[in-house]
C-alpha cells in the first residue's frame, strides 16, 4: 500500500484530503461542546474557511438554532473523515456545506469535487438518516479567477448530482458574477478570497430562502 501512495501523483494524494493536519481544529470543537453544550437539533454549517470565518451566523439567521463547523483551508473528504465527530454529536435539523474551493486550488477535478460531496452524502446520511443537506456553490473569486473554468464545471456536475439525490445546490455562483460574467470586487475582502460583510449578505439570503423553504425552524 504505501509503494501503491508513493507512485500516486501528488494531486491525487492532496484530493483525498489531508485529515490528519485537522485533528487539532476537530479537537476545538468537542472541548467548546463539553464547556458550552450546543443546542438540540441545530442547523450545521460546515466546511472550509469562508464557513468557519461566517461569524455572524446566529444574528444572520434569527430564530434558528446555529452550530458552526468550519475548519481552515479543509477539503470535502476532510468533512467527509470526520463527519462522525462532526455531524453525529449534533442530530442536525439540515446540513449546509461549503468546500470545494481549496480542492479545486490544488489541482483536484471538477469530477472529484462532484463525487467527494457523494461520499460526504452517504456519510452523513449514514449517520443521521434523512438529514436535509444544502451545499453552497463553489464562488468565484478575485483570487481565483484563473479556475473559472473548472470552478463552472464542477458547479455544473454538482447540480446535477444535487437534483437526482435529494440535495439542495444553492447557487451564490451566479450572483457573485458581474454582466461580464467575472468575479467581482465588491464581494471580497483585502486578499480576494476570503468574503466581506456585503459577500456574507448575499450567501445569507440564499441560505435562508432554501431553509424557509425546505427546514422547520
Amino acid at each position: 500500500m504505501l509503494l501503491a501512495m508513493a507512485l500516486l501523483p501528488a494531486w491525487a494524494r492532496a484530493c483525498g484530503g489531508h485529515p490528519e493536519q485537522w485533528r487539532a481544529d476537530i479537537a476545538a470543537f468537542a472541548a467548546a461542546d463539553r464547556a458550552h453544550p450546543p443546542p438540540p437539533h441545530p442547523v450545521l454549517f460546515v466546511g472550509s474557511s469562508s464557513i468557519r470565518m461566517w461569524s455572524t451566523l446566529a444574528e444572520d439567521f434569527p430564530g434558528r438554532a446555529v452550530v458552526n463547523r468550519g475548519f481552515g483551508g479543509s477539503r470535502i473528504p476532510d468533512a467527509t473523515h470526520y463527519a462522525r465527530r462532526l455531524v453525529a454529536p449534533y442530530h442536525p435539523r439540515a446540513i449546509v456545506l461549503y468546500a470545494g474551493d481549496n480542492d479545486l486550488a490544488e489541482g483536484c477535478t471538477p469530477r472529484h469535487v462532484r463525487n467527494a460531496l457523494a461520499a460526504f452524502v452517504r456519510r452523513a446520511r449514514a449517520l443521521d438518516p434523512g438529514v436535509p443537506i444544502a451545499f453552497i456553490a463553489v464562488k468565484p473569486s478575485m483570487a481565483r479567477k484563473h479556475l473559472l473554468p473548472q470552478i463552472r464545471h464542477a458547479n455544473a456536475l454538482v447540480r446535477d448530482y444535487a437534483g437526482r439525490h435529494g440535495v439542495a445546490y444553492l447557487d451564490v455562483f451566479t450572483p457573485m458574477l458581474g454582466p461580464d460574467g467575472q468575479p467581482q470586487p465588491q464581494w471580497f475582502g483585502p486578499d480576494g478570497l476570503h468574503m466581506n460583510r456585503e459577500g456574507y449578505a448575499l450567501w445569507t439570503r440564499v441560505v435562508r430562502a432554501w431553509l424557509d423553504a425546505m427546514v422547520q425552524p
